[in-house]
């Protein structure tokens, strides 16, 4: 039996769903929106949501942006990673 293959994202994908995790700061939420602005200059940001953990450690941001490619996406990635402010890109 195969395995089931994922469906494929056809770019242009309006509206693609980026979720952010990382330690709480006062300015995690510019940071990410920053970050996401160098790849999608039209981010609406009446689209991205702000949730705190629990306990408050931690923030989870969630952005809408215009995916264009896979390399954009991994580039996305990597520049959050690399910041040493993200523990998670979903």
């Amino acid at each position: 039996m195969s395995e089931p293959t994922p469906p494929k994202i056809e770019f242009p994908c309006p509206d693609y769903k980026i979720m952010v995790v990382g330690d709480s700061a006062p300015d995690y939420r510019e940071f990410v929106v920053n970050t996401m602005k160098l790849y999608d200059p039209d981010l609406d940001e009446s689209k991205v949501e702000i949730n705190a953990s629990s306990k408050g450690r931690f923030t989870s941001v969630r952005v809408l942006i215009n995916a264009t490619s896979e390399e954009q996406l991994a580039q996305i990635h990597t520049d959050l990673k690399a910041s040493g402010r993200v523990k998670m890109v979903l």
